[in-house]
């Protein structure tokens, strides 16, 4: 039995954000788009995908500690898709081995013809990284994802195209199947989803030879996302429709993009606020004057007045972000330290050193000391 928790890297008692977290820095390393050609890397990031779609569904995960596996696929196709796939199964299994009823009108039989319709697929989680720039004026990038997508080959039908749709003959067509067996409470009888033809109470005489009657294959599909302007690091975008196909027709399950915006060289930011530290040369702090300062915006000028101290902080007005919700530019707020000459030429000593002494200083070698 594959251990979900061993491919995720996690405890058997880890949490929900223990799992979450884990899922993405797995997945993130073997990502097809990472690892271009290598099938090892592509199997175990299939193999990661379909461990954390148990391990995040608390009802999965439950019965996949209690019993080791969530469901079984369809006939013809073996193990299949895993339980990462949307396979049957649950504690509905569990409750109709003691209190199913017959000929469909119990609990077992109502879950079962429930279980025959549509399923929608299952959301996938995936992360993206872009740069500083790209947050505040907003992209479009587009994304080359691995998922289950509908087979074109039948359709999601899971039959081989012309062949005949029969009436199951394991369940005579009822889509459910009887069983009884002795327990310490004597004969029980229970109702169960009919292994062979999942509750429709038929099945193809020949399954589709392409995704071995799933329905569904693994795919590469391209999907374009608009980054908006001012997103934030860390927001997740939802895309509708955008994960897994679903089975027997059900809806595709949706996508979330996790955003992770890189640091910048010089720049910071908090909301609509942009940060940077400027360096000013000293008679510019002493005497004021203009100053050339960068933003995401471009250069602008800022005024300096005399006698400013270093650490000072400017506001740059209407030179920030904007946000997801508003297109109103925040502030770019500048903090200026005075840069100190380590070197002078002759010319520039002489001047200092006039300056010193008309301000009472007596220029020593080696600094100055106060008469």
């Amino acid at each position: 039995m594959s251990d979900f928790y061993s491919k995720l890297g996690v405890s058997k008692d880890a949490d929900d954000k223990e799992i979450k977290r884990a899922y993405r820095k797995k997945a993130q390393e073997l990502h097809p788009d990472k690892n271009p050609g290598d099938a090892a890397a592509e199997k175990k990031f299939k193999d990661v995908q379909e461990a954390y779609e148990v391990l995040s569904d608390n009802q999965k995960r439950s019965q996949y500690d209690q019993f080791g596996s969530v469901g079984g696929g369809f006939p013809g196709g073996g193990h299949g898709a895993g339980p990462g796939f949307d396979q049957f199964g649950g504690f509905a299994d569990i409750f109709e081995s003691f209190f199913g009823g017959g000929g469909g009108g119990g609990f077992g039989g109502q879950n079962a013809r429930k279980k025959s319709g549509p399923q929608r697929g299952s959301d996938i989680e995936t992360q993206i990284e872009i740069p500083f720039e790209e947050a505040i004026f907003g992209t479009t990038r587009h994304l080359e994802l691995t998922k289950p997508e509908t087979c074109g080959h039948c359709t999601g039908s899971g039959a081989e195209p012309g062949s005949k749709i029969v009436s199951c003959d394991q369940c005579g067509g009822q889509g459910q199947v009887r069983s009884s067996r002795q327990t310490i409470l004597g004969a029980i009888s229970s109702v169960h989803t009919c292994p062979k033809c999942q509750g429709r109470g038929e099945s193809p005489d020949q399954i589709c030879t392409k995704c071995s009657g799933q329905g569904r294959m693994s795919a590469k599909q391209e999907v374009s996302v608009k980054i908006p302007k001012g997103i934030e690091d860390g927001t997740t975008i939802r895309l509708k429709e955008k994960g897994s196909a679903g089975l027997r027709g059900g809806p595709h399950g949706d996508l979330f993009l996790h955003v992770i915006v890189s640091p910048h060289p010089r720049f910071s930011r908090s909301g609509k606020t942009i940060y940077s530290t400027e360096e000013i040369k000293l008679l510019h702090a002493v005497l004021g004057g203009t100053v050339k300062v960068e933003t995401v915006h471009g250069k602008v000028d800022l005024k300096i007045p005399s006698g400013t101290q270093s650490g000072t902080v400017f506001t740059v007005r209407g030179k920030g972000a904007p946000t997801i919700r508003s297109e109103k530019l925040g502030d770019h707020e500048v903090t200026v330290n005075i840069a100190i000459p380590k070197k002078l030429n002759k010319k520039e000593k002489e001047l200092y050193a006039q300056l010193a002494k008309e301000s009472g200083i007596e220029v020593e070698e080696g600094g100055f000391s106060i008469f």
